[in-house]
Order: structure tokens, then sequence, then C-alpha cells
């Protein structure tokens, strides 16, 4: 039976144009997408637009949300998202015992899962052996905010937080931070604005010039500043056994 969990941020719409964003961290991680690819929480497809560059055999958009589930599914009936995607409602678990893939990705998504670990585990279980996970989310959990709670956040990551999840058959292959001076921006937000939701004029700001600039300061700071924080493991091992 698939899960069906309503979402309960709003903010999607608000970072679907954050086009400079999707492009500095999807560049780092292109690399790593293979050709069977399952994407989880992939909300109403901004993502997906942009990471699936059509060159993968499959991509499983999988989303427990109802609404954003029929609208994923409009969007690929109306030709508005790659031919190789397919769309499942639901969360990764009830896909597990038969889905297989190179790749897993959770963009801004493993925040809202409340047993991260399990999450991981369960991704593990549906990883071929030298597959990619990858996992992009906010950064630092003193930086929790308003906005984290509006948005239906457990918690932000560190490095060492993210990477110290323990799961078995995985290896960290890397792990750093993104937009370093964005991360200002967030301190501004978490200690003197302390808004729910950024504005549309925020949002533009931040992509077409913070963001900007982060490409350029990041590599300076060697990535070991930012408000994202970014983990890619590798799968190990006998996958089989991972699922008995």
């Amino acid at each position: 039976m698939n899960s069906a969990l309503p979402y309960e941020g709003n903010e999607l719409e608000l970072f679907a144009q954050a086009v400079h964003w999707k492009a500095y961290w999807i560049r780092r991680i292109l690399p790593y997408i293979g050709n069977r690819v399952a994407e989880v929480g992939a909300g109403i497809g901004s993502n997906t637009r942009y990471l699936n560059v059509g060159t993968a055999d499959s991509w499983t958009c999988i989303e427990p949300d109802p609404q954003m589930n029929d609208r994923l599914r409009e969007l690929s009936g109306a030709g508005e998202l790659p031919r190789n995607v397919r769309v499942e409602r639901g969360v990764l678990g009830d896909l597990a015992p038969a889905l297989e893939v190179d790749t897993i990705v959770y963009i801004d998504v493993l925040e809202h899962i409340e047993d991260d670990r399990s999450e991981l585990v369960t991704a593990a279980s549906c990883l071929v052996p030298g597959g990619y996970l990858i996992v992009l989310a906010p950064a630092h959990q003193w930086l929790f905010s308003a906005f984290d709670r509006a948005i239906g956040h457990f918690r932000r990551y560190s490095k060492t937080s993210l990477t110290a999840i323990p799961v078995p058959g995985l290896a960290v292959i890397e792990s750093y931070y993104l937009d370093s001076v964005g991360l200002f921006a967030s301190l501004l937000n978490r200690f003197a604005l302390r808004s729910a939701l950024p504005t549309p004029a925020q949002i533009r700001l931040w992509d077409d010039v913070l963001v900007r600039l982060s490409r350029f300061v990041d590599p300076l700071l060697g990535h070991t500043l930012g408000k994202t924080v970014v983990a890619v493991w590798r799968r190990d091992g006998d996958q089989d056994a991972l699922r008995q």
C-alpha cells in the first residue's frame, strides 16, 4: 500500500525559480547520476527538470503528497518532464522490495524525515553495488529558524552529523558545504528578520547575487562554509544481504 503524506510547506513554488542555485549544485552532483535514478520527494518536479538531463534510462519520481503527485503526473503526461520519468506515489519504503537503481537523490528532503537513519538504510538496500546515494540538505542546526519549523524540518545537518549516520554498506565519497555567502543571509533571517518564509524579492536577490558570489567564494574557502551541505555515499558489498 502506498503511503500518502501531505506536505506541510508551501515554499516549493518560491524556490522553483532559483535557476542559478540549481545550476550550481547540479554541476557538482551530476557525475554521480547513473542510468537508473530514484528521486525521493520529487515535489513539483522543479529539480527534476534541471537534474534529469535525459541521459538516464529511467528516472523514478517518488512523492507521497497526493496533490504534488498528481501535478507530477500531469506534467509528465503533458511532456513537460523528460520521457524517462515515471511517477510513483508513496515513500521509498513502498517501492524498496522491487526497486533497484544506480543513484538515489534526496534534494532538500531528508530533513523532513523523522527517522533519517532508517530511510538511508532503505535507500542502501535499493542501490546496486557501486551505486550512489546523494543528499543535499540545509546546514547547521544553530541556524534552525521559524522557516524550518514552518516547512516541517526535523533538523539541519553538519558534514559531521550527516556523514555519521550509520548505514551498513555505504561508504562516504565526499561531503562539503555550498553557498558561503548565502550563509550570512540565513544568519540575518535567523537572528534579525525571523521570517517564516522569504519573499519572492528575497529569493531573487539570493539567487541572482548571493549564489553567484558563492560560486566564486566557495572554492576559495575549500567548501568548508555554507548554508547547504552535500554528501555522497557509494554502495559497496552484496546488495542482496541488505534486503534480508
